[in-house]
C-alpha cells in the first residue's frame, strides 16, 4: 500500500508539479498584522473542491487528496482537467479550540474535511460537476484568519506543537476564533522536508 501512495504521488509531481511548487496560483490574501512566522490575514470569497474523509491524521489526506486529484485530472461531466492551486488544506469536521492554555480540543464523527482551491478563473457555474458525489463544490466567504508559517515533516507531532504556538499567539493579540484549525500544504511529496512550507490557519473574529 506504501509503495502504491509513494507512485501515486510521484506520478502526480511529475504531470503537475514540474519540481516546483504545488501550484502556480496560491489563496490570495490580505496581510493586516505580522509578528515573525504568525500572521493576522483577511481572505476574499474562494470557490474550493472539497470531499470528507473518515480516518486518521495521516491517512485521511492522502485519501481525499486523490478523490480531488481525480475530480481535477478529468473526473467530471466535461472531462475538463483543471490547473492545481495551493494550498491543499486538512481539517476536523467537528474540531473545536478554546482559548486558554493548555488547549484542548474535541473532535466528533472521525471525519476531516479535504480542500483544493479552484483557480480564480472559474465560477460556481462554470466550474464542471464531479463525477464522483464525494467531492463538492462550493463558495467560501470572505473571512478573517490567524495564521502560522513553519517548515517541516507533515507529522501530526508538527501539526499540534505549531497549532499550540498559534492558539497562544492569538491569545495574546485578543483574537477569538470561529471556528476550528486548517492545515495548509503548499508542496509536493517529494520536496525536501526542510523545504516545504506549511501554515496552520484558524478563524477568527473581524479586527
Amino acid at each position: 500500500m506504501k509503495k502504491r501512495n509513494l507512485l501515486f504521488f510521484l506520478l502526480i509531481a511529475l504531470d503537475f508539479f514540474g519540481g516546483k511548487a504545488l501550484a502556480t496560483e496560491e489563496a490570495k490574501f490580505a496581510v493586516l498584522k505580522k509578528d515573525g512566522a504568525f500572521e493576522l490575514r483577511r481572505y476574499d470569497a474562494q470557490i474550493v473542491a472539497e470531499t470528507l474523509v473518515a480516518g486518521e491524521f495521516k491517512e485521511v489526506g492522502n485519501e481525499g487528496f486523490r478523490r480531488l486529484f481525480r475530480y481535477i485530472s478529468g473526473g467530471n461531466r466535461t472531462q475538463q482537467s483543471i490547473s492545481m492551486t495551493a494550498p491543499v488544506t486538512q481539517e476536523g469536521g467537528s474540531e473545536k479550540i478554546a482559548m486558554t492554555a493548555p488547549v484542548s480540543q474535541e473532535k466528533s464523527g472521525g471525519e476531516w474535511r479535504i480542500t483544493f482551491l479552484m483557480p480564480s478563473s472559474y465560477t460556481l457555474q462554470t466550474l464542471p460537476e464531479p463525477l464522483d458525489p464525494k467531492v463538492q463544490i462550493k463558495e467560501v466567504p470572505g473571512r478573517y484568519l490567524a495564521a502560522v508559517t513553519y517548515s517541516g515533516t507533515w507529522s501530526q507531532t508538527r501539526y499540534e506543537e505549531h497549532k499550540a504556538l498559534l492558539v497562544e499567539w492569538m491569545a495574546t493579540q485578543g483574537l477569538k476564533p470561529t471556528g476550528g484549525p486548517v492545515w495548509a500544504r503548499y508542496n509536493p511529496p517529494f520536496t525536501p522536508w526542510f523545504l516545504r512550507k506549511n501554515e496552520i490557519l484558524i478563524p477568527v473574529e473581524a479586527p
